[in-house]
């Protein structure tokens, strides 16, 4: 082989194996679309770049498929999330479960951050085990809500429904005492735990079935949330259009369109407008530069130096035989 074709040898690897890892790139999901089984719609993601910018970093999914939802006072493994019904069933390990019965583990206040568009469900039900009658105000909310109106909201139930009833262990208290209350805001919480052994929630699950049988208890924590709607959301997940996935710039969280070839702000059939890059959003792209194409590169790079290293020696003056672009 002759110097004068080398240069046209070294950039048409070195050409090949960039092509290699756009066209790899370009056929990586941008957005991963499941945890496990729990699917991962809009207004979520689980990748930078993915879903509203109002819920980024809330999910994390780590390995081996474990979906949880980041809140200020921890992490917590996600059982569901209803895209119909719009919420997040969430499991704290901290609270009380059937297995503990009359034995109370240390726990902590589950807490969201209110400045984020996620809310408490108001078919979360809470129940406190073993509190201190001189600090908690402990009776049969009926009786007691008629003769004391003014402080039946601070009271805590002790003829709740599902204190003498719990979801799938009735019998599961033996010497202890429960009652239900909804605390209204964190810091009642706290002050609730202060001066009670344990807790749990019981969140209302609906089954579609007609009454009384509607609606059925089950622990967890049922987390609301709002879909934010726009048009340009629509028409960026309309298949008619190209079928992209909503997503948002992470430098000016601005809406972006995601797709295969690239992320635009309208819809992925548009051609009227240019493609738009973006470090760090997708992180399917960075997944898609495979070992074959890294490797490309590195033997390019290799054969480069190689002829460099018998190009002629030219006193630093660039010629037609020895430049590189």
């Amino acid at each position: 082989m002759s110097l004068m074709a080398s240069p046209f040898t070294y950039k048409s690897i070195l050409l090949i194996s960039f092509q290699f890892l756009s066209l790899t790139a370009a056929q990586a999901s941008p957005c991963r679309p499941f945890c496990g089984n729990i699917p991962i719609n809009y207004p979520f993601g689980i990748d930078e770049g993915c879903g509203s910018p109002y819920y980024s970093h809330l999910l994390v999914c780590s390995e081996p498929g474990k979906l949880e939802l980041r809140t200020p006072s921890g992490r917590y493994p996600v059982k569901s999330i209803s895209y119909s019904d719009p919420h997040i069933l969430v499991t704290d390990p901290f609270m009380w479960n059937c297995l503990d019965g009359d034995s109370f583990r240390p726990t902590r206040p589950f807490s969201l951050d209110t400045s984020t568009h996620l809310s408490l469900s108001s078919q979360n039900d809470y129940l406190f085990f073993n509190c201190s009658e001189e600090n908690v105000i402990v009776q049969p909310k009926p009786m007691f809500c008629e003769r004391y109106p003014e402080k039946c909201d601070s009271s805590c139930d002790s003829s709740s429904y599902l204190c003498r009833h719990l979801p799938e262990c009735a019998s599961a208290l033996k010497r202890s005492t429960c009652c239900s209350y909804y605390p209204k805001a964190t810091e009642s919480l706290r002050l609730m735990l202060k001066y009670c052994a344990s807790y749990t929630s019981v969140h209302w699950r609906n089954t579609g079935e007609t009454q009384p049988d509607d609606q059925v208890p089950e622990y967890g924590i049922r987390v609301d949330f709002d879909i934010p709607v726009t048009t340009r959301c629509l028409q960026c997940q309309d298949t008619s259009k190209g079928g992209g996935t909503c997503g948002f710039d992470t430098k000016t969280q601005s809406f972006l369109c995601l797709c295969e070839r690239g992320n635009v702000t309208t819809y992925c059939n548009d051609d009227s407008i240019s493609k738009h890059t973006r470090n760090g959003v997708i992180a399917g792209t960075v997944a898609g530069v495979s070992v074959a194409g890294a490797f490309g590169i590195g033997a390019g790079i290799w054969y480069f130096r190689k002829i460099r290293a018998k190009a002629p020696v030219t006193c630093g003056v660039q010629s037609n035989e020895n430049r590189l672009f």
